[in-house]
């Protein structure tokens, strides 16, 4: 459902293989959402947050010092917008998460989708 549009696509090899990863983690999530044979998705959710928490703060990084490395002009507002992120996806409340599963999943979908496709088309492409 979700994936790395040629639309998305920055030029920029290292940025545009760290943003897949990004949709396939984006995709991860919709597909234990439909996944009806996981009646209890918690464990699933949390390793979804997880690993989308700790690949962010690194591809993040290695834009930044890839940014950096052009005197690109934006990157200090670049890098509020990557803060933003990294706290919006550290609100996740794991502890009313077992009520919520469904509802949570919706949220992260809903967040990755808008967030990919208008931070990538809007921001990052501009990068390059």
């Amino acid at each position: 459902m979700y994936e790395m549009k040629d639309e998305y696509r920055t030029g920029i090899d290292m940025i545009d293989k760290e943003h897949e990863k990004l949709f396939e983690i984006t995709n991860r999530a919709y597909e234990t959402l439909v996944d009806d044979f996981i009646p209890d998705k918690y464990d699933y959710i949390v390793d979804i947050i997880t690993e989308l928490k700790e690949y962010s703060i690194t591809h993040f990084q290695h834009e930044e010092e890839y940014m950096a490395s052009l005197n690109y002009k934006k990157l200090f507002s670049h890098k509020a917008m990557h803060a933003e992120f990294i706290e919006k996806v550290e609100e996740y409340d794991f502890v009313n998460l077992d009520e919520n599963q469904k509802d949570v999943i919706f949220g992260i979908l809903e967040f990755l989708n808008d967030w990919l496709v208008h931070h990538i088309i809007e921001n990052d492409k501009l990068i390059s």
